[in-house]
C-alpha cells in the first residue's frame, strides 16, 4: 500500500471515529434529558397527588411546597427551589400524560412552553418546536412575536385548532404567509424612516433570523435577482426557493403602501420565473409584495383575475400587542360559533 492510500483510509477512520463519537455525545444527550424530564414530571404527579389527599395532608396546607424545598435541598443540594417545584407542579398539571410530550423537547424548552396559559397556544408551539427543531432563543422569540396568533387570524375555527394541534403543515401557498410580518430584529429605532435599499441590506445581513421569520423550507436564493425582457433589466429585491412547496419564492419589499404597478410587475416576475427559471419538478412561483400599508380594496381589484400565486402582506418593524391579537382571534372564533348557531336554527 503506498502512502497516499494508507493516508486516504488513516482518514476515513478518523472521520468514521469522530462521526460515531459526536452520535453518541448525541445521543447520550438525549437520553440524559428524556429521564430528567421524567423524573421532574414524576416528581410534579407526587406532589400533586399529595395535595389531592388534602383531608390527611391538610396540616402542611400552602406551605407545602416551601418545607419540600427546604427538606430536599438539605437531602440533595441545588436543584429543589420553591420556584422549580412550581414548574415541576405545573409541568405534571399542564402534562398529565408524560408519554404524549417528544423525547426532543429539553426541560428548558418545557420551561418555555409551561410560560404560555392558553392550551392552544401552548400546544401550537410545543409541536412547532419540535418540527423546525427550534432551539430556546428561537422558541422564545416566536412566542414573543405571537406566531400562534398570526397565523391563526385568517383562520376559521377548525383550522384554528388544526394549527394548535399539528402546527404549521405546509401544503399550499397560503401556508407560508403571517399577518403581519415581524422584522424587530432588526432594531431599527423609531420612527422608522428607511430606505427599501436599506431594509433589503438589514434582512440579508440578519439573513437567519429573517429566514426564522420566513418558516420551514425557505432556502435563499439571491437578492436583487436579474431579469432581463427585451433588453431591460429588472431586478427581484429577494429570491427563495421553498424546499417543501417546491417552488421559488420572489420577494419585492416597499416601505409605504403598495401601488397597482407594484402588483402588476411582481405578476410579470411570477410569468418569468414559471417560464425562463423551472426546471422539471417545480411547482409555479409564489410572488409575496411586503408591505409596510395595504389598501385592502387596491389589492383586490388590482388582483382581479390574476395569478393566485400573488400575495400582497403587511410587515411591521416592531413586536406586535400580543392581547390585541389575541382578541382579534377570539372575536373570529366567537364569530365561527355564532355562523352556525344561525345555520341551525334556520
Amino acid at each position: 500500500m503506498n502512502i497516499q492510500a494508507a493516508k486516504s483510509e488513516y482518514e476515513n477512520l478518523l472521520g468514521t471515529i469522530s462521526q460515531a463519537y459526536e452520535n453518541g455525545r448525541i445521543k447520550a444527550f438525549q437520553a440524559v434529558n428524556s429521564e430528567l424530564v421524567k423524573t421532574y414530571w414524576e416528581i410534579g404527579k407526587y406532589i400533586v397527588e399529595f395535595e389531592q389527599d388534602g383531608a390527611k395532608k391538610a396540616t402542611y396546607g400552602k406551605n407545602l411546597l416551601e418545607q419540600l424545598s427546604k427538606d430536599l435541598t438539605i437531602k440533595h443540594g441545588k436543584g429543589f427551589s420553591r420556584s422549580n417545584l412550581v414548574r415541576f407542579r405545573q409541568f405534571y398539571i399542564a402534562y398529565p400524560i408524560c408519554a404524549t410530550l417528544s423525547h426532543k423537547l429539553s426541560w428548558s424548552h418545557i420551561v418555555e412552553l409551561l410560560k404560555i396559559s392558553d392550551d392552544m397556544e401552548r400546544e401550537f408551539y410545543e409541536k412547532q418546536t419540535v418540527l423546525e427543531n427550534w432551539s430556546i432563543r428561537e422558541l422564545q422569540r416566536q412566542k414573543e412575536s405571537g406566531l400562534f396568533l398570526r397565523l391563526s387570524l385568517n383562520k376559521n375555527k377548525e383550522d384554528v385548532l388544526a394549527l394548535s394541534q399539528n402546527g404549521q403543515i405546509i401544503e399550499k401557498p397560503t401556508d407560508i404567509l403571517k399577518d403581519p410580518y415581524v422584522f424587530e430584529f432588526l432594531k431599527i429605532a423609531e420612527p422608522y424612516h428607511i430606505a427599501e435599499t436599506q431594509l433589503e441590506s438589514l434582512l440579508c445581513d440578519n439573513l437567519q433570523n429573517f429566514l426564522l421569520e420566513l418558516g420551514r423550507g425557505f432556502a435563499f436564493v439571491g437578492r436583487q435577482y436579474k431579469v432581463t425582457l427585451n433588453n431591460t433589466h429588472y431586478k427581484v429585491d429577494l429570491v427563495f426557493y421553498h424546499r417543501i412547496l417546491r417552488c421559488f419564492v420572489l420577494i419585492d419589499l416597499k416601505i409605504n403602501e403598495v401601488k397597482h404597478q407594484d402588483i402588476g410587475q411582481m405578476n410579470m416576475y411570477l410569468g418569468y420565473f414559471a417560464n425562463e427559471q423551472n426546471i422539471e419538478g417545480d411547482n409555479p412561483p409564489i410572488g409575496i409584495i411586503l408591505s409596510k400599508e395595504k389598501d385592502e380594496l387596491l389589492v383586490e381589484y388590482a388582483t382581479y383575475g390574476m395569478n393566485s400565486q400573488l400575495f400582497v402582506q403587511k410587515y411591521q418593524l416592531y413586536l406586535p400587542n400580543k392581547e390585541e391579537l389575541r382578541k382579534e382571534l377570539e372575536n373570529v372564533l366567537r364569530g365561527d360559533e355564532e355562523i352556525k348557531i344561525v345555520e341551525s336554527e334556520r
